[in-house]
């Protein structure tokens, strides 16, 4: 076969290579139960999961075990992600992971992701080496890979795909997708983990999908080192990944550094990983820019390597030298595939899961992170703080020495709480009275409203008699229009803030409309206070407005209530 360069030209050079990269790659599929050391898994394990991929290559994968048992989540999933004291886009969240697959013989749910960074093999075995060679838009590239043979051929294909725009990444995903599901092979799907009756797919892992499994999952929470910096001691560094000072900026194949507890290879250093979605200045808010990508790589300083590292990666660049906007490729960056699945994929398996949540959301959800805000900004610095405390803790039991100064630390750590419950009960009672008022406002519209329909039905009926009546039902016409109009608005503004009162503790909340209750307020306030409190308490049940029912809620209780 020959293939054809980007510069249009026929190498027939490039012939000799096609058929040695086929002979690497028609390597027969190794059962997982006792797998085989092959280009695309030199480091066979016990556990791993081999998917087939076109011309013989594999994909491997390794189970991420999550903590608890049901789909809606358990206390034992939330999980602190983040580093206090790393970049500004890496701030401490309480987030509660979760598992796409069910291990049936336990229980326990588990999802995969990939052994090994993506290689340029892996790449050419979906896409063919032409459009490899088109992608990188590297004729160094080219030319160092028809020279190459045999075991050192073998070697450069092993490295992580690098160089390669964002949407090739995506149509190597998705063709090979199509070719693992082709209906003519079902044997390709024999060892895709299922949900149901439905097999699994392959996507990115998600941020925090990818940042558990770097931190060691659920070893690391069972021994207590989850929360560290990095997930080995920072003298082992140069065993585990390859970064600035032992790389030079050059990538190595995959898999010759040591493991982490998961058998995961090269998940720091290296190339740095491309997850789902947009980049966030957190990790579920903020302003999305390009992609995200994780794990530092072999032009990041040993110093600055940590599980929560995160780097933006542009898709499109402008190149201020020549005034254009490029398709932007990364010489650092690559992938590390993940199996997903539907959440959704029958009429049972949906009805199942409302089941479920009907008890869940009545008891666990109100203590999950879901149930609680990330824009609080006072929360989650409370909930800082007490982790500096559980740091300190550990620092007093290893240094007694430092007793003193660590005392003096724990004493500021409690003054700086003390402000912040301080400053949580006072901005609970602010947005109380912003509630209110937009309570009472909405009680005044709801009455003006019902006052003018009840009017024109009365001047309706005496136009039909006279038509000097029409003029003065179409004024009142307009004017039920325009206070329709106005209590769109302030409804709107009335669910914000619920919304917002409700991210405040249940205790907060309710000192806050407590102490509004002491003060005199006129009638219509008093009763407005009244529907506050029941929509409060319906959204911590169920965790969302219900716009429809609330609206009838202030209607029913307004419509005849004057001044």
């Amino acid at each position: 076969r020959h293939f054809v360069m980007s510069d249009g030209g026929v190498r027939t050079g490039i012939v000799a290579l096609g058929a040695l990269l086929l002979s690497i790659c028609c390597i027969a599929p190794v059962p997982a139960a006792s797998p085989s050391k092959t280009p695309y898994n030199p480091k066979p394990a016990e556990g791993d999961l081999i998917l087939p991929m076109p011309n013989g290559a594999q994909m491997v994968f390794r189970e991420v075990e999550v903590p608890g048992q049901g789909f809606w989540a358990d206390p034992r999933r939330i999980v602190q992600v983040g580093d206090g004291e790393g970049g500004i886009f890496e701030g401490l969240q309480r987030l509660q992971v979760n598992g796409t697959f069910l291990r049936e013989n336990r229980g326990e749910r588990v999802y995969y992701l990939g052994k090994y960074e993506v290689t340029k093999g892996q790449f050419i075995a979906v896409m063919g080496l032409e459009s490899y060679l088109d992608a990188t838009g590297d004729s160094r590239e080219a030319a160092r890979l028809k020279g190459l043979t045999g075991r050192e051929l073998e070697k450069a294909l092993a490295e992580p795909l690098v160089f390669v725009p964002w949407r090739l990444m995506a149509e190597f995903i998705h063709r090979y997708n199509l070719w693992l599901f082709d209906p003519a092979h079902p044997g390709r799907l024999s060892s895709m983990p299922r949900a149901g009756e439905s097999p699994g797919f392959l996507r990115l892992p998600t941020e925090l999908e990818w940042e558990f499994a770097v931190r060691n999952g659920q070893p690391a929470l069972a021994d207590g080192s989850f929360k560290n910096r990095l997930p080995f001691p920072r003298s082992r560094m140069k065993a585990h990944a390859w970064y600035l000072e032992n790389a030079k900026h050059k990538l190595r194949r995959v898999g010759l550094r040591k493991p982490n507890r998961l058998g995961l290879y090269d998940m720091l250093g290296n190339a740095q990983e491309i997850c789902d979605g947009r980049f966030m200045p957190e990790l579920w808010q903020g302003q999305p820019g390009g992609l995200v990508a994780r794990g530092g790589s072999v032009g990041t300083p040993g110093r600055e390597m940590r599980s929560s590292r995160r780097e933006e990666v542009e898709m499109f660049k402008w190149v201020a030298d020549d005034k254009t906007m490029r398709e932007w490729r990364s010489y650092n960056t690559g992938m590390r595939l993940s199996i997903g699945a539907n959440v959704v994929r029958t009429t049972a398996n949906r009805a199942a899961l409302e089941q479920e949540y009907r008890d869940y959301h009545r008891s666990l959800r109100a203590r999950m992170p879901v149930g609680k805000t990330l824009d609080n900004m006072v929360v989650q610095a409370s909930d800082q703080l007490a982790a500096a405390n559980e740091r300190l803790d550990r620092l007093q039991a290893q240094n007694s020495d430092l007793t003193a100064e660590l005392s003096r630390i724990r004493n500021d750590i409690r003054v700086a709480q003390e402000r912040l419950e301080f400053a949580m009960r006072e901005s609970a009672k602010s947005t109380a009275r912003d509630l209110l008022r937009a309570a009472t406002d909405l009680g005044r519209d709801y009455f003006k409203l019902e006052s003018f329909r009840q009017r024109l039905g009365d001047v309706e009926s005496l136009s039909r008699k006279s038509t000097r009546f029409q003029d003065l039902a179409y004024k009142i016409n307009a004017e039920i229009e325009k206070r329709a109009n106005y209590i769109d608005t302030v409804f709107k503004r009335y669910l914000e803030v619920l919304q917002k009162l409700g991210e405040f503790s249940p205790a907060h909340s309710a000192e806050a409309l407590g102490d509004l209750e002491h003060q005199q307020l006129t009638h219509r306030s008093r009763v407005a206070l009244g529907v506050i409190r029941k929509h409060l308490a319906q959204y911590r049940d169920i965790r969302r407005s219900d716009e429809q029912a609330w609206r009838k809620d202030f209607r029913e209780t307004f419509k005849n209530l004057p001044d």
